[in-house]
């Protein structure tokens, strides 16, 4: 057995490299191939593999064989609108019940999101992906719903490879994503308890998502 350090680096780099494409959706996962690759044995693999299909990463066919996960233009709009329906109830729970802390959670938050601009040639495009995510889990945290709050991590880092996928390709063609001040007026909307104003500013964020992905698979 390896160690669970190990294991969660390689897990990591697997994920990584699934993520950038460098693992393509369909691709086939041979343990001897994937021991070359990132030069460890074959115990730490075959665990990474197995908690990546718990994430939905990886896909499993008994007897058959591993494959990176492929992906489709129905999954996507599946995982959206779960992911939609978690953060509306999220959102006004947060609302309702969010605290001074996690009012400062979402300013600064927001303060590193807005200091990583994906729009730019060279951004580190796994570095505003991070910031991204926490961002958007910081305005829901308030809500006080650990169970739900979990389900839309799974959700979101379901969506998070369709939106790597988006962004290799889209910079082949000299496009970028845009934030057109979307995150800042959700930010204000959520922080002057504004729930109309969230919730059509969710519903618009979250629908332009979606058409900038769906233009490339």
């Amino acid at each position: 057995m390896s160690s669970p350090t190990l294991t969660n680096q390689v897990i990591e780099v697997i994920r990584q490299d699934i993520l950038l494409g460098e693992l393509a959706p369909g691709q086939k996962l041979v343990v001897a191939d994937l021991k070359q690759r990132y030069n460890v044995g074959a115990s730490p693999i075959r665990e990474a593999l197995v908690q990546l299909s718990w994430k939905k990463f990886v896909h499993f066919a008994p007897q058959k064989g591993c494959w990176v996960s492929p992906i489709s233009l129905a999954e996507l709009e599946d995982l959206f609108e779960t992911n939609l329906v978690l953060s509306r109830v999220l959102i006004e729970r947060a609302i309702q019940n969010g605290d001074e802390a996690w009012e400062l959670n979402i300013l600064t938050s927001y303060h590193k999101l807005s200091r990583v601009n994906p729009a730019e040639s060279e951004v580190d495009f796994v570095e505003w992906e991070q910031r991204h995510s926490q961002f958007h889990l910081a305005l829901l945290a308030g809500s006080n719903s650990p169970v739900m709050l979990n389900l839309y991590r799974e959700v979101y880092d379901q969506i998070e490879r369709y939106r790597h996928i988006w962004v290799c390709r889209s910079r082949d063609y000299q496009e970028r994503y845009h934030d057109n001040g979307e995150h800042e007026a959700l930010m204000k909307a959520v922080l002057g308890k504004d729930t109309e104003q969230a919730l059509t500013l969710l519903d618009n964020h979250s629908q332009r998502a979606i058409e900038m992905i769906k233009a490339y698979l």
